[in-house]
């Protein structure tokens, strides 16, 4: 805007060509209709005009986007923050590193490591500061959790939770974070607790319908999904979704798998369950799968994409930009340095960096205005 300002009588005439080089949709609609919208420069631009329109078009139509995509909506590889992946299950029987991964240089750097060994436990970053709860430090399982703060570089602790868990899910919803189910080293769990940033306390909500172990959990609309995961006899299709208004738990219609150790993410409006296993704890070695299910709330069904290049559970999953990363994992036999990127308008995997060593069960997370990890 300065630029054409700058000398407008000049410059008028490439203003709409300079606007499709924008990424207006990914502005606010506010900045739009502000500063674009009602801006002289560009009122008898009929090209301007449709581009605001376009951009408004996916503010307003959030179902629609699959099909508005463009260079514009795609997220520039710098502005998307880094990926961590924290931990995890490896040969040395437990990972203590955290490292992250750049999508601009596709490439893993160590970052820093977890002041213990922690396995099968939850993590997530509230307001640039990574969150690690409960797990099993390979004796106990554990109710400690602790915060890595990314502007000191340092570790402190926050107040442990009221129930031993590993196994468990662990999401960001509204302002709390939510702790869902897992195992407590005696019995599979169905409670279900929050911790508020404000008070910095843990307390308890309702439980799900079901103990549900090694569970997946998303956030989508608000709402936070318990997605697959075992109870004591074995592997669940079975999802649930909480409302934090109603403190209530709903049935949604379950996967067409069985998956323990699944891994979930968000993208586009959609929930993903990838890998996992149907095996009985007295196989361990049972199927483990590569299919994918998305979950469409608006319908309430389940639909298979295309399949992980290897069939995994322990899967570590989340969304960096516009892609589904799919981290890690274990496949039966060992554990893997894949990492695949999938593309939601194209139905598409495809291979990024793996990581430095092969891990398992690593919550992966991302951290955005990441400056200070070493990339830049």
């Amino acid at each position: 805007m300065t630029w054409l300002e700058h000398d407008p009588e000049n410059r008028r005439k490439d203003a709409s060509k300079l606007l499709s080089l924008v990424k207006l949709p990914l502005l606010s609609p506010a900045f739009i209709a502000d500063n674009i919208e009602s801006n002289e420069m560009f009122k008898d631009q009929r090209l301007a005009q449709e581009l605001v329109m376009e951009a408004l078009k996916y503010h307003l139509l959030p179902e629609r986007r699959p099909l508005l995509q463009s260079g514009r909506t795609k997220p520039r590889k710098a502005t998307v923050g880094h990926m961590l992946g924290v931990g995890g299950m490896d040969a040395n029987k437990g990972a203590t590193s955290i490292d992250a991964f750049s999508l601009r240089n596709n490439a893993w750097k160590p970052i820093t490591t977890m002041s213990g060994r922690r396995l099968q436990f939850g993590a997530a970053i509230i307001d640039r500061k990574l969150i690690v709860a409960g797990g099993r430090d390979g004796l106990k399982t554990l109710n400690t959790v602790e915060c890595f703060d990314f502007s000191t570089f340092t570790w402190s602790t926050l107040s442990p939770m009221n129930v031993h868990r590993h196994g468990l899910g662990v999401a960001l919803l509204g302002g709390p974070l939510y702790a869902v189910g897992g195992h407590d080293g005696w019995s599979f769990l169905d409670t279900v607790e929050r911790w508020d940033p404000a008070t910095r306390q843990w307390s308890s909500v309702s439980s799900m319908s079901i103990q549900r172990s090694t569970v997946g959990v998303a956030v989508l609309n608000d709402k936070l999904y318990a997605v697959g995961g075992r109870d004591i006899s074995s592997c669940l299709n079975t999802v649930e979704c909480y409302d934090p208004h109603t403190n209530k738990w709903t049935p949604c219609a379950p996967m067409s798998k069985r998956r323990g150790g699944v891994g979930v993410g968000v993208v586009n409006g959609c929930l993903y369950a990838l890998g996992g296993h149907d095996a009985p704890s007295s196989n361990p070695n049972a199927s483990r799968f590569d299919c994918v299910e998305r979950y469409d709330p608006k319908t309430d069904t389940w639909t298979m994409v295309a399949p992980m290049s290897v069939p995994r559970d322990a899967v570590g999953v989340c969304v960096l930009g516009d892609r589904l990363m799919a981290v890690g994992g274990y496949d039966g036999h060992q554990y893997l340095t894949l990492v695949e990127a999938y593309d939601p308008h194209l139905n598409e995997w495809e291979p990024v960096a793996p990581l430095n060593a092969g891990r398992a069960g690593a919550p992966c997370v991302v951290i955005k205005n990441s400056t200070g990890l070493g990339f830049d």
